[in-house]
């Protein structure tokens, strides 16, 4: 599997330095960027067999967001505000969404009652840091819609609450990985590979990541005009995926070995940290540069984000959910996905 990924990591790198077509460029970076997230996402897996769910869920989703992370800051390099900003909601729309839909399909059929059933402390803890994050897009919306005078002031407005939402994180998620100590394992077996290669291979993906990005962003912009489709869909949809690969393989295969605590941890803290720690984080990050990242979002992305943190709230708020509300999730998305493409 190394060797694959590396074939394409090296492709990608070609297609950009040699000026192939934007579509071919753009389509081998968008699979070595998923390549390099599963291969973080097994070793941080093998990494994480030593300790509980909650240890391997936050290390998989910190290390899984990688792509994200280096997509958002070369976008803003080169002045992409726009697919800066809807990288980022587009991952948390395909993880709430998609990714939690498909996991909670496979593990309710995996289970004997058709019924997949979980801890409900990561359910109602990302629910409310989903909840914060919405309140405080929702406030900044308002305040542009409304034209108040707070609106003048946006990119103060978003630093603020970009620490807050950090401080808000920091206060979850030291308590929670802390939770795991002493606590069950749901591996019956040890890693499979030493530890120092693990630690070898998230050193390579994090640092193949870097560079796959930089070359992803750049023949970005050319693909969609050349393919005539929005650039909402190109990012929130394309782009959100293929980002979130790590989540998407490693979640279902979970929740299809019954692994449910696991399954929803790796998803549920990658939701967690992209709406209370990613976010934000890029919001500070990008006062180093000329276009900054704000909360403030287009009113369409407003409402789905709102409706996405009720929906989770209330799927997965009682520590189990049936097939048909992981469907009712992956239509959710559907339907946002179908919506950005006529935009």
């Amino acid at each position: 599997m190394l060797a694959v990924v590396g074939v394409f990591v090296v492709a990608a790198g070609i297609a950009h330095y040699a000026g192939w077509p934007s579509g071919l460029a753009f389509a081998l970076a968008t699979v070595a960027l998923a390549g390099l997230a599963h291969v973080v996402g097994f070793a941080t897996e093998q990494v994480g067999v030593l300790f509980g769910p909650a240890v391997t869920g936050v290390l998989q989703s910190t290390l899984g967001n990688l792509p994200e992370l280096f997509v958002v800051i070369f976008a803003l390099r080169a002045g992409e505000t726009v697919v800066a900003q809807t990288s980022i909601i587009g991952s948390l729309f395909a993880n709430a969404l998609l990714v939690l839909g498909a996991v909670i399909v496979v593990g309710s059929r995996a289970s004997e009652d058709k019924t997949m059933r979980f801890h409900k402390r990561l359910p109602m803890d990302t629910s409310t840091l989903l909840l914060v994050t919405s309140f405080i897009i929702v406030i900044v919306g308002i305040a542009h819609a409304s034209h108040d005078p707070a609106a003048r002031h946006e990119r103060e407005l978003s630093t603020i609450a970009a620490v807050a939402l950090l401080l808000v994180y920091v206060s979850w998620v030291v308590p929670y990985v802390r939770s795991d100590q002493g606590g069950e394992r749901e591996q019956e077996h040890g890693p499979r590979i030493p530890l120092a290669v693990s630690i070898t291979l998230l050193a390579i993906g994090g640092v193949g990541s870097a560079f796959v990005s930089d070359w992803f962003v750049a023949a970005l912009r050319p693909t969609i005009d050349s393919l005539g489709v929005s650039e909402a869909f190109a990012v929130l949809v394309i782009v959100a995926i293929a980002g979130n690969a790590v989540e998407n393989f490693a979640g279902i295969m979970l929740a299809a070995k019954g692994q449910a605590d696991l399954a929803i941890s790796v998803v549920k803290n990658s939701v967690a940290q992209v709406a209370a720690f990613l976010y934000p984080a890029l919001v500070l990050i990008s006062l180093l540069f000329t276009h900054q990242l704000t909360f403030a979002l287009a009113p369409v992305y407003i409402g789905a984000l709102l409706v996405t943190s009720l929906a989770v709230w209330q799927i997965t708020g009682d520590g189990e959910a049936l097939a048909f509300e992981g469907w009712a999730l992956i239509a959710t998305y559907v339907i946002l996905a179908a919506l950005t493409l006529y935009e």
